[in-house]
């Protein structure tokens, strides 16, 4: 197949359709047409088949999409069928609970580091893996072939650990500090801005109270 540039948009709904899909497995669902994942999905039956189609397909007219197939394929395309090694920066509230998340092993991301400045953790550990302090980073990064590092880590901060990070090899940094980083071209970056979803969600509740408001 000859390479295409795939939209960021388009990347965006992968998850979203291993998601629904996964689901469809586990209710015992072998087909799929994409009218009915459109339902699902809320997303036009039609856009579902332009979206697939950037990676070959997947479906036949008149039958649908083999489920199983289709959340496999996707998944390879996702790369969750690789290892990825990641770390945490940042072992207070947001930072313990990120490390808690289970499905971190299950979609191919393994935990192998979670650092901080503060000692008082030094000796504590979250699913068996320990934290450690920040002085261990560079070392620990080099010898233990990370790939992502993710920040929870005021922002102040943010800058340098992230630059320490990609001088060290990481590739890729997932960032929940209040921060936009400018890192170079070849290193990905997904931002997380916990506040602009909380006001992308108050103007939602705010437009909803006026509809019904008006249609009252």
């Amino acid at each position: 197949m000859e390479e295409r540039e795939i939209s960021q948009a388009v990347i965006r709904r992968l998850p979203r359709y291993y998601r629904y899909l996964g689901e469809l497995l586990e209710n015992g669902v072998e087909r799929i047409s994409s009218n009915d994942l459109s339902k699902r999905m809320k997303v036009t039956a039609s856009q579902i088949r332009q979206d697939l189609n950037n990676f070959g397909g997947f479906g036949q007219q008149g039958y649908g999409y083999n489920v199983k197939y289709l959340y496999t394929e996707i998944g390879k395309i996702l790369g969750l069928e690789q290892h990825h090694n990641i770390i945490i920066i940042g072992a207070g509230n947001l930072g313990q609970a990120l490390a808690n998340y289970a499905d971190f092993e299950k979609r191919g991301f393994i935990l192998k580091g979670i650092f901080d400045v503060n000692p008082t953790l030094a000796d504590v550990s979250i699913r068996g893996v320990p934290v450690r302090m920040m002085d261990e980073l560079e070392q620990f990064v080099r010898e233990n072939d990370i790939e992502i590092g993710v920040l929870t880590i005021p922002k102040t901060k943010a800058v340098e650990v992230a630059n320490n990070l990609v001088n060290n090899g990481v590739r890729a940094i997932w960032n929940f500090a209040h921060i936009d980083l400018n890192l170079p071209e070849n290193v990905i970056v997904e931002n997380v801005h916990l506040s602009e979803s909380l006001m992308r969600l108050s103007y939602n509740i705010s437009r909803y109270h006026e509809e019904h408001k008006e249609s009252k």
